[in-house]
């Protein structure tokens, strides 16, 4: 994977979520924070948005396999 930076547009249709989301989860610590490239530029390292994205799959399937689990009868 190469390590290109993205910008905000890009950001959004990778993740699927709007400009305003992004930033309200950055301000909880739910997503990565922007590199500042320039005075007026921001960006995402790839590999960070790529990470964040594999771990909401991760997640979901976790939740999932808990859900589907057989419950074990107490004894």
């Amino acid at each position: 994977m190469t390590n290109r930076l993205l910008r905000l547009p890009d950001v959004a249709d990778r993740v699927g979520l709007k400009r305003s989301s992004i930033y309200r989860m950055i301000a909880s610590d739910q997503f990565p924070s922007p590199l500042k490239i320039s005075s007026q530029v921001s960006a995402w390292p790839e590999s960070e948005i790529e990470a964040w994205i594999q771990a909401r799959i991760d997640e979901g399937r976790d939740r999932r396999n808990l859900q589907l689990a057989p419950e074990i009868p107490s004894a």
